[in-house]
């Protein structure tokens, strides 16, 4: 029988689900269900299918490793899900993953975990303790030590992913306790030689770059990657020496799970790869709900064929003009209620990919949610800092979930809910309140460190004149009703307004 091996490197780890037979010995609890990703059984699962179901195609024929993310799924669960994609339909006996070290930092070694099984919401994967043996036979460097694993999330939160695409499969979990060249090399190569001629996937789990601003990420990101895709442990760890003493703001590190990454290129090396290519790339600033600083880089890579890096499009510029066609102004509303949708029924939210550049303009936005025409939510995010689609995921469901005045949208009551969308031009300050235009201009007040803000439509639905706006802004600011008649700072705004009524 042929051969057919995988090694993924991911930060997060991966187990595979026995299926519902019992498992004797030892059987590691969940640590992270409900911070990483949903502890309900249904909700996991429909996340990882949904996931599985907008992952990118097969880039590479039969891979030899991909290296996926370890984050909590609403950031990097489609990025792991591109990775899988890859081996996705493949039968597999063992997986082996491995993880990284984030909780014990006196530990350097390699830890094979000797228990006999992983539980997730979905189920219990076993532990394949036959290759473990093997491993720790096979490496002075291997030692069961099954408290290195006991809060490690990187191994955990890829085990979901196995129990729904490879059921039936065992898993070795492994912490790779440090990013010691010596140390993965030698590990890299005693692994290859306990999988080969066997069905063996092997995933190693690993995010990227912790903690710099957008505008940093993309290229720290993009010279680790150019490394990794060399598979060679030494020019990898040479290259991550090299960004952290670059003077990057904020960069704590560029590979979280760097030896992981490194054993699995030496393994999928020993076991034939040539190189790799970069399936997806994308960071937590790019997710509906992501900020733009201290960002967190992602890839799936597929260790085989050696191929070059692709360019990731660059974000248009903030002072770019932005004209909405009605076909933008519908993918907008589609990927709002999609959003909404989606965190109803998976507690997570899809990546804003796949859409027209102009889109990803950034702007500021308001999502408004209105049901039998009473508000039912309204949330929004002025400063032009994110691109124009994730922004409307984003809002999308803070209206829905996050605004304090209402009740969060409850499971079936999307449907009766229409969504508007507001997107805004920059605010600049005026000179006098005389020139606030109602039903032109959308108003901020800001006093005594107090705010409040109304867009362009509320003065007209309310038929409100300029003075009456202001009062309410006063109010709503929580100040006396006259504040804006002294010290006050106004600005004002445009805004295009588009709901789902206008294209019904």
């Amino acid at each position: 029988m042929r051969t057919s091996v995988l090694i993924v490197v991911m930060s997060l780890a991966v187990a595979c689900l026995a299926g519902n037979e019992p498992v004797t010995g030892r059987v590691r609890d969940p640590v992270v269900a409900d911070k990483f990703y949903p502890s309900s059984p249904v909700y996991l699962r429909a996340a990882v299918e949904r996931f599985m179901q907008e992952a990118v195609p097969v880039q590479m024929k039969e891979p030899v490793a991909v290296i996926v993310p370890h984050a909590g799924y609403t950031f990097s669960g489609q990025v792991c899900a591109d990775g899988y994609r890859q081996v996705s339909g493949r039968r597999y006996d063992t997986v082996v993953i491995l993880g990284t070290n984030h909780t014990d930092r006196g530990f350097e070694k390699i830890s094979v975990y000797s228990g006999s099984g992983f539980r997730t919401p979905l189920g219990v994967a076993e532990v394949d303790r036959a290759m473990a043996a093997k491993l720790v036979e096979a490496d002075s460097d291997c030692v069961f030590d099954e408290s290195v694993h006991e809060r490690e999330h990187s191994v955990e939160v890829q085990v979901p992913f196995i129990q729904v695409l490879f059921s039936g499969a065992k898993v070795v979990p492994v912490v790779v306790g440090s990013p010691d060249v010596g140390l993965c090399r030698r590990f890299g190569e005693a692994l290859a030689s306990v999988v080969r001629g066997t069905r063996t996937l092997i995933v190693a789990s690993s995010d990227l770059s912790h903690y710099p601003d957008v505008k940093d990420v993309v290229r720290v990101d993009t010279e680790t990657l150019a490394a990794v895709v060399e598979l060679d442990a030494g020019v990898l760890h040479e290259k991550v020496g090299v960004l952290m003493k670059s003077g990057v703001e904020n960069l704590v590190t560029c590979a979280c799970g760097e030896g992981s990454i490194m054993a699995a290129m030496e393994a999928a090396k020993a076991l034939g790869a040539k190189g790799g290519a970069v399936v997806s790339y994308h960071h937590s600033g790019d997710v509906p709900i992501g900020e733009s600083k201290g960002v967190v880089g992602y890839a799936a890579v597929a260790l085989g064929e050696k191929r070059a890096l692709k360019a990731r499009e660059k974000t248009p510029d903030a002072l770019a003009p932005l004209s909405l066609s009605p076909s933008d102004k519908k993918t907008l509303l589609a990927f709002a209620r999609k959003s909404i949708a989606r965190f109803i029924e998976t507690r997570t939210v899809p990546m804003a990919r796949g859409f027209d550049p102009r889109l990803s303009t950034p702007r500021g936005v308001f999502v408004t949610l209105t049901k039998r025409g009473e508000l039912r939510g309204c949330i929004g995010h002025v400063p032009p800092d994110t691109p124009l689609i994730n922004l409307v995921g984003a809002m999308a469901v803070k209206a829905a979930f996050g605004d304090p005045r209402f009740e969060p949208l409850g499971d079936k009551e999307l449907d009766t809910v229409e969504i508007e969308i507001s997107v805004l031009t920059t605010p600049k300050g005026v000179g006098g309140v005389g020139d606030v235009v109602i039903g032109r201009d959308g108003v901020i007040l800001q006093k005594e460190g107090r705010a409040a803000l109304f867009l362009p439509q509320v003065a007209p639905q309310q038929g409100w004149g300029r003075e009456e706006t202001l009062e309410h802004l006063c109010l709503k600011a929580g100040l006396e009703r006259w504040c804006w008649k002294e010290n006050a700072k106004i600005f004002t705004f445009q805004a295009v307004v588009f709901g789902e009524k206008d294209f019904h």
